[in-house]
């Protein structure tokens, strides 16, 4: 996944550990500077293509995921071409990650081949660093869509994979015809 000449930070290197540890499911990673919602793959297939569409062999979730934020954020919603976050409007404001730029070493990349943890990233406004007075209407802006994502954890498969005892299995195999991305049962 990183470059052999990529150094890992201590804090990064936790961050691994602790998502490999605890079997979470869906994640968001909040940024600023824009309003979009994109999911992975966030790097290019072809390392040389700069804005390459990379879809996982979940697409499909991953669109569904990224759509229950940006549909249920009043600004991503709003039709209007002409504000921060406008030239998104077309695309239902999400789109790959890699489609709009490729870079490596991505939290959501990472959580989608290392983990059983679908993560998409929000962009929650404009400003990249917005001011303090600013961070009360951000709030407010992402709250309903926030909840409206995490809802969304309760979509899909879910139960206990046990032996004919009864007893969990730990790191069962979970494949989905038509899929070729598997995921393991947690402890």
């Amino acid at each position: 996944f990183f470059s052999p000449k990529f150094q890992v930070a201590p804090e990064t290197k936790a961050v691994m550990k602790w998502l490999r540890s605890i079997p979470f499911v869906l994640s968001a990673s909040l940024h600023g500077g824009e309003l979009v919602v994109t999911y992975p793959y966030d790097y290019s297939r072809h390392p040389m293509e700069e804005k390459m569409f990379s879809p996982t062999p979940d697409e499909k979730v991953f669109k569904m995921l990224a759509k229950a934020y940006a549909d249920a954020h009043p600004v991503i919603s709003d039709r209007s071409e002409l504000r921060c976050g406008g030239n998104f409007v077309k695309r239902g404001g999400i789109i790959n990650g890699a489609e709009w730029y490729s870079f490596t070493g991505g939290m959501a990349d990472f959580n989608y081949l290392h983990t059983n943890c679908f993560e998409v990233t929000v962009e929650v406004g404009c400003e990249k660093f917005p001011l303090e007075e600013e961070l009360f209407t951000i709030w407010h802006e992402n709250k309903g869509a926030l909840l409206n994502y995490m809802e969304m954890v309760h979509r899909g498969i879910k139960g206990i994979v046990s032996d004919k005892f009864g007893n969990p299995i730990k790191n069962a195999r979970i494949s989905v015809r038509g899929i070729q991305h598997d995921v393991t049962t947690g402890n």
